[in-house]
């Protein structure tokens, strides 16, 4: 569904991405691990052409995403739903404001009908009763929650998440990585996540990726990722107290 083929990226002169190639499959969750610095949501960026690379391609299915520009491109973009680091809602707009914009932006919906997709969405993240709030009166955590329903709510096949746990406390944190896989099974949807969390990545990824000088050091499923003897990924894991029996339960 979505692939990389010989990515390079530079950036003040260095390369963030080098010749960097991979694929994600249509319902997966591919998840995007890696110290700070090293391109983890410069990846992401490239998959809806925030950025363009250097040289290489970005695909998404048979369109060729690094080459379009305008309408096209637009068009590939209402296949995607984004959810930003900090949630990134509009303060004094309330809550279903905030996620009823994408549809007000990008449809000819009327208000009835934009309001029945912000109740649906509200309900598939557990906030129906909170819609009339502003942000600055929700947690963290529900701010995230916000974030996703509007990531959603035009029901897009592809979602981005860049780290959609982090500044959440451990309990928030997990509740978010539980509503990130629901989220994929109920909705079909294909995810891409970027987190330094490697305990959440863990329990959501189908695949995990490492990421490291620009290149992918490590691509593999939770328990053969915890198991490698690949020594950036066992470093990364020992910052994070995760033996190579992994996290219970996973």
């Amino acid at each position: 569904m979505i692939r990389f083929e010989n990515v390079t990226k530079q950036l003040g002169g260095k390369n963030v991405l080098e010749t960097l190639s991979f694929k994600i499959g249509e319902g997966e969750i591919f998840v995007i691990v890696g110290p700070s610095g090293t391109g983890k949501s410069v990846t992401l960026k490239h998959i809806v052409r925030l950025l363009t690379p250097t040289s290489g391609a970005v695909w998404v299915d048979d369109t060729e995403v690094s080459a379009l520009n305008g309408s096209a491109l637009n068009n590939v973009r209402g296949r995607f739903g984004y959810l930003f680091q900090g949630g990134a809602l509009l303060g004094w707009m309330t809550v279903s404001e905030n996620i009823a914009l994408p549809l007000r932006e990008n449809t000819k919906m009327t208000e009835g009908e934009i309001s029945a997709h912000v109740e649906e969405a509200l309900q598939l993240v557990g906030m129906a009763q909170d819609g009339n709030k502003l942000p600055n009166e929700i947690s963290g955590g529900m701010q995230k929650r916000a974030g996703l329903a509007r990531a959603i709510v035009r029901r897009p096949e592809i979602v981005l998440y860049d780290e959609p746990t982090s500044g959440l406390d451990p309990v928030t944190a997990r509740a978010i990585d539980k509503l990130i896989r629901r989220l994929n099974e109920e909705l079909g949807i294909t995810s891409v996540v970027v987190t330094h969390d490697l305990q959440g990545a863990l329990l959501i990824a189908d695949r995990i990726a490492m990421l490291t000088g620009g290149r992918f050091v490590e691509v593999s499923a939770p328990k053969e990722f915890v198991a490698t003897e690949q020594p950036d990924v066992r470093r990364f894991l020992d910052a994070q107290f995760i033996s190579k029996k992994g996290i219970e339960g996973m």
